[in-house]
């Protein structure tokens, strides 16, 4: 495609009368934006309540089981000089 097809192209669009659209498109618009921020607020609320979740069983599992600490040993050591 040449530049004069191009040209002439943009012409006729600019030209013509823009498409006819729907009358309810504007308010179907606002129903499903509305819509699409309500799933995400609930998405939302929903990942920070595992969130918290998560940090709980954590914080719950780390207090009951003490990784931090060295276990106690299984074999007593060999008594000597008695």
């Amino acid at each position: 495609m040449n530049r004069s097809n191009r040209e002439e192209r943009v012409r006729r669009l600019m030209v013509a009368r823009p498409p006819v659209l729907p009358p309810d498109l504007a308010a179907e618009a606002v129903r499903r934006g509305a819509r699409m921020l309500r799933r995400r607020s609930y998405a939302r609320r929903v990942m920070w309540l595992l969130l918290c979740a998560a940090t709980v069983a954590f914080t719950v599992w780390a207090l009951t089981a003490r990784p931090w600490v060295e276990p106690p040993s299984e074999t007593t050591p060999p008594l000597t000089g008695w």
